[in-house]
């Protein structure tokens, strides 16, 4: 991060889980609530997933773009108050669940009224608005105009770009050209979303900003197969003459999965990257910063060796370990970018010469208490061991709640957790968070989830499983002054 000796703290919770009357968490009311409850809390860091849109199994590491903003984000509450929804366009309003996202009807729902947001823009305007449109369209062109076509063209194939029928699959300019004609609504469409998602996530961070928090943004390393960076670049991933991966990402059985975890992705042709002075990933970090402060670089592993899948093999168990860049990528975006605010996941398998990278870059790793407490005094996870270059989770989107951690762990684990933590039951959450924010860490962060003791009925993402991860939403009111009370103590008392 950009001063590793300044101690804070901060809190992990997507904008999906955000509150909200449309069907989940959105960059509204909802979202000032919650910068208003971190500074209350004395917390000056909010850590989100990616902000990409979405695709198979509703994964935000699982984009339709490594570039654009999810437009199921867009708050129509804000669009509102532009006047560009009236009540009708929210009428009938469906009955969503409080306590998940149904990405499915919110999908319906939100990008109709999208839809018909767009439409009002089209047709009344001001010159000033419309001028801003056209600057954004401008400036963002190289990706934008790209993946609005592409998911005009999703939603009228209704199917993955390899089944568009050649002169789209492999982009002919007069497929293309045809296709924008015949789609041009749609493209408008998805175009307006992604201004008033730029808008509005900026908005956000500026009011995030002025009450000294600061937003972390997760890069994941791999982009979806079925997305406009895949279909736009195909000469820059392993793919066959058909577009279909011909070996895919994950990584091998670990503490997550007895299996590994075949992700799908498919793997980059880092030579053919090189070529380019690795201008799509400078590109990448680049729009990657005007969204957020700090970045965090999901599976950092990758960059120095990366597993490789045959496509063809349905377990992660079987593959190779394939070299990554390393060191040549991060000099090429710091000669590029200067000095880059950036913490690494660097969990799993991780082998010396993974350490060596990381420490020559000088980026901070992550610590996670959940996994601290099985094998001994010596166990890297535990605070005793830490140096002050790292950030401290009690636990990650990837695993469960604290509570429902331990509610399951071995009673040997459970035993030496207590011991160390010298308390139990339900407050284990809260004795975890006061461990990471306690310990020499520059960095701390806690999920929401654990702030609220919350079971693993609040797990956001199961690695390994397909369906009914990503969907745990905050409800109004869960968290309270009590809470932000107890966590401003804890920062005035451990200097955060």
């Amino acid at each position: 991060m950009a001063d590793s000796r300044e101690r804070s703290s901060g809190l992990l919770l997507h904008p999906t889980s955000l509150p909200g009357p449309h069907g989940i968490g959105d960059l509204g009311p909802e979202a000032y609530r919650f910068v208003d409850f971190l500074a209350e809390a004395g917390q000056r860091l909010w850590q989100v997933l990616p902000l990409g849109p979405t695709g198979v199994g509703n994964s935000p590491y699982a984009a339709r773009s490594a570039f654009a903003g999810n437009p199921l984000l867009v708050s129509l509450d804000l669009l509102q108050d532009e006047g560009l929804i009236d009540d009708a366009d929210l009428r009938p309003l469906p009955t969503f669940p409080r306590e998940r996202v149904d990405f499915a009807a919110v999908e319906r729902f939100k990008m109709a009224a999208l839809g018909r947001a767009a439409e009002r823009f089209a047709a009344h305007a001001s010159p000033a608005r419309r001028t801003a449109l056209d600057t954004f369209r401008h400036q963002n062109a190289r990706w934008l105009d790209g993946f609005a076509l592409f998911m005009a063209l999703q939603h009228s194939h209704r199917g993955a770009w390899q089944t568009w029928g050649e002169g789209l699959a492999r982009r002919k300019p007069e497929a293309l050209a045809e296709a924008g004609k015949m789609l041009a609504t749609g493209v408008e469409v998805h175009a307006f979303a992604q201004f008033a998602f730029a808008e509005q996530w900026s908005a956000l961070r500026r009011y995030a900003a002025e009450r000294g928090v600061r937003i972390v943004g997760d890069i994941p390393i791999f982009v979806a197969l079925d997305s406009a960076d895949v279909w736009a670049q195909p000469e820059l991933f392993l793919l066959d003459d058909r577009g279909f991966p011909t070996v895919v990402a994950g990584v091998p059985p670990d503490y997550f999965s007895a299996t590994g975890q075949r992700w799908g992705n498919p793997l980059y042709r880092w030579d053919a990257i090189a070529a380019t002075g690795y201008t799509w990933w400078i590109n990448r970090f680049r729009a990657m910063l005007r969204l957020v402060d700090v970045i965090r670089i999901d599976h950092f592993r990758g960059f120095q060796a990366h597993w490789e899948i045959p496509a063809e093999h349905p377990t992660a168990e079987r593959g190779r370990w394939v070299s990554g860049p390393g060191r040549d990528l991060f000099q090429a975006a710091r000669r590029a970018l200067g000095d880059l605010p950036i913490i690494v996941e660097d969990l799993g398998v991780i082998t010396p010469d993974v350490v060596a990278l990381r420490e020559e870059l000088g980026y901070p790793g992550m610590k996670v208490l959940q996994f601290a407490f099985w094998s001994g005094p010596s166990n890297p996870f535990l605070p005793h061991n830490f140096d002050r270059n790292v950030v401290v989770y009690t636990g990650t989107h990837d695993n469960d709640t604290t509570v429902g951690w331990f509610r399951a762990a071995p009673e040997a684990e459970r035993h030496d957790a207590l011991e160390y933590l010298r308390g139990g039951g339900e407050s284990v959450s809260w004795a975890m968070i006061h461990l990471a924010l306690a310990s020499v860490a520059d960095t701390a962060i806690v999920p929401v989830q654990d702030v609220l003791r919350l079971g693993s009925e609040a797990r956001m993402n199961f690695p390994g499983t397909a369906e009914g991860n990503w969907e745990w939403r905050l409800i109004a009111g869960q968290l309270t002054g009590e809470h932000a009370g107890e966590l401003a103590r804890m920062v005035e008392a451990y200097g955060r």
